[in-house]
């Protein structure tokens, strides 16, 4: 099945909407009339111009308030879209998208509305012309696909037909069965759009929150199923309104619009095997990724500030186990958590220092199969990585993430299970647990970012990884609000939180500011007893992040905690949130170089958020520490 994009969904001009489709991938093109209009070239260039990119027009749209108006608005409308279907030939297109009236004058009715477009399907006729009939959710008479294909079925023309927008649909809670009846040859063309769950009036939701396929909360997995169910085999098309993406890069929204059609269709050829009109190209994508943990932090830096980290690592109880047998690369360890830190002069860590300082430039993470994550995440344009290896050393499978980062790919049924033992060699005897804080596993990494930058990222790990959204999540700060959206995959052995910083003036957006765009703003590190861990790494020499009485004061009114338990955790400087499912501990460092710092959590029965209530407290202590703006930290 071709894929195809309106032009109204990518920012930029024509000409850069149109190179940008094309890079991406896309088949074709819908031309949104208000892109050809302020283009600085007639029909006829615009047509060429788009063939030489290798694309096609799929439709022209939209024409407006058409059917049930009296005359002389009637006249006037079928004189209207006689001028049209002239400029689409000259274009080279013949589909054009009808959308159900607005006008003020226009009259309800059945088979007043397909008496209209029975006789502008004779005029389309003549000039090879089809033309689709959409209901508009916010439609004055017609506002339901249902109503829309029964004035198609009474028009009963061979040039009239059916074209169905998710949103429409999907936005309404109109039932998408429906759809299953619609003979195939009658649904002339689909757009696809997702959404937020928000209560808000149609048209406004419509034009400001739209986002590609799996961005949004609508099912388009039911919605496609019938599409493909009633045998629709045309175009795949987006049509996405979004404030968020007029901003933003032609590459990148294009690229995100072409990933979210191929994951929504690999997605229904996986949940729905009986549909056969699935090209084989979907089918042979490997399957989501299923994440079995973070195999590895890397941390990039110098020689200088290597010590201080390290001295850092070892106030929370790892140990500097392993060397690498070529590099300046040295593995600190503590249960199940790898933290690298890489100091070479030269190749990709030694350039994310140059340009972030001290930061987390890598992340490793443990999947059954590496090589079909890999190829999963390259065939959703994901771009691959490659440096060339030392003696001794393995190819990993990798690709670029977040701010210029590296991802990983690991499994234990290639050689990759032996890098560990192969490229590194142990310190002295090996380090025993008895000398570690009690930490076991990464619980979870946190990824600032700018807010525009986040329905991106957040479908690059949806799509590759078996992975689901949590809810969208608020963080009040001093300066501003920090969206953060977490992304799960399946059990959670892999948490990713995605931070969108709308401004600098937050922590999360001066640490982006300060450290010139590096991801990484924290590591969070699981325990199974976050009081003997705070103790220990006390004893250590770790100093946490102070926390004020008055949160201490405010948790003893909002939940009932032992009175020594609330001391003990007062003392600790130990934060706490709790839900119907268990309870939350969690503690902080102070932040470290250019607004880096790790968190210590504990979980209960089956809490699965992040302590979002505490989030405000959190960044306020930390805005009370940091340095005035041109000091130096500490």
């Amino acid at each position: 099945m071709k894929t195809s994009i309106a032009t109204v969904s990518v920012p930029g001009d024509l000409r850069e909407k149109l190179a940008a489709i094309a890079t991406a991938g896309f088949d074709g093109v819908e031309i949104f009339e208000q892109d050809f209009l302020a283009f600085d070239g007639g029909p006829k260039e615009v047509g060429r111009m788009i063939r030489d990119h290798g694309l096609e027009i799929t439709l022209f749209q939209p024409f407006r308030d058409f059917e049930g108006l009296p005359n002389p608005e009637r006249i006037k409308a079928f004189d209207r879209a006689e001028r049209k279907f002239d400029l689409m030939n000259e274009l080279g297109t013949d589909l054009v998208l009808v959308c159900s009236s607005l006008h003020p004058k226009s009259l309800g009715g059945i088979d007043r509305a397909a008496d209209d477009f029975r006789e502008l399907g004779e005029r389309a006729a003549k000039k090879s012309i089809r033309v689709g009939y959409e209901a508009l959710a916010w439609g004055k008479h017609v506002w339901d696909h249902r109503d829309a294909w029964e004035i198609v079925r009474r028009a009963d023309h061979p040039n009239i037909g059916l074209i169905l927008d998710s949103f429409h649909s999907l936005s309404r809670n109109i039932d998408c069965e429906s759809i299953r009846s619609i003979p195939a040859d009658k649904i002339f063309f689909l757009q696809l759009a997702d959404a937020p769950r928000i209560e808000m009036d149609f048209f406004y939701w419509s034009r400001h929150f739209r986002n590609m396929p799996g961005e949004g909360d609508l099912d388009l997995l039911t919605f496609m199923k019938a599409i493909l169910a009633a045998g629709y085999k045309g175009p795949l098309s987006l049509e996405i309104f979004n404030d968020q993406f007029r901003g933003g890069s032609p590459n990148l929204v294009a690229q995100d619009g072409h990933r979210s059609i191929v994951n929504l269709m690999d997605r229904v050829a996986r949940f729905s095997p009986e549909l056969k009109l699935i090209s084989s190209s979907y089918a042979s994508l490997p399957a989501p990724a299923l994440s079995l943990g973070v195999e590895f932090v890397e941390f990039t830096t110098d020689e200088e500030e290597e010590v201080k980290l390290g001295e850092l690592l070892q106030q929370m109880g790892f140990t500097n186990s392993h060397k690498h047998i070529s590099k300046s690369v040295s593995l600190w360890t503590q249960n199940d958590i790898r933290i690298v830190i890489n100091t070479e002069r030269e190749g990709f860590a030694h350039a994310a220092y140059i340009t972030h300082g001290t930061s987390v430039c890598d992340i490793g993470v443990s999947v059954e199969d590496a090589d079909a994550a890999w190829k999963r995440a390259t065939a959703l344009g994901a771009a691959p990585f490659a440096q060339t290896n030392g003696p001794g050393e393995t190819a990993i499978p990798a690709i670029r993430g977040v701010g210029g980062s590296l991802l990983h790919f690991i499994d234990k049924k290639s050689e990759l299970a032996q890098i560990w033992n192969r490229e590194f060699e142990p310190i002295g005897p090996a380090s025993s647990t008895l000398n570690d804080a009690g930490l076991t596993r990464i619980d979870h990494i946190a990824q600032t970012m700018d807010y525009e930058e986040m329905l991106s990222w957040t479908l690059f790990y949806t799509s590759i990884f078996d992975a689901q959204k949590a809810p969208l999540v608020e963080i009040v700060d001093p300066g501003g609000l920090v969206r953060s959206q977490a992304v799960e995959g399946k059990g959670s052995q892999l948490r990713v939180t995605l931070n969108g910083a709308e401004n600098h003036k937050t922590f999360a957006g001066q640490s982006l500011a300060n450290s010139f765009g590096s991801s990484v703003q924290h590591l969070a590190f699981e325990t199974d007893d976050i009081f003997e861990t705070a103790k220990a790494m006390k004893l250590r020499g770790f100093d946490p992040l102070p926390i004020p009485n008055n949160y201490y004061s405010d948790l003893a009114a909002r939940f009932d905690l032992p009175k020594l338990q609330l001391k003990e955790m007062q003392a600790l400087n130990l934060m706490y949130d709790a839900d119907e499912n268990g309870e939350f501990f969690q503690f902080y460092s102070r932040t470290y170089g250019e607004g880096l710092f790790f968190e210590f959590v504990q979980r209960t029965s089956n809490y699965n958020g992040y302590g979002g209530p505490n989030a405000p407290f959190r960044v306020a202590a930390q805005k009370r520490l940091a340095p005035a703006k041109g000091m130096p930290r500490t």
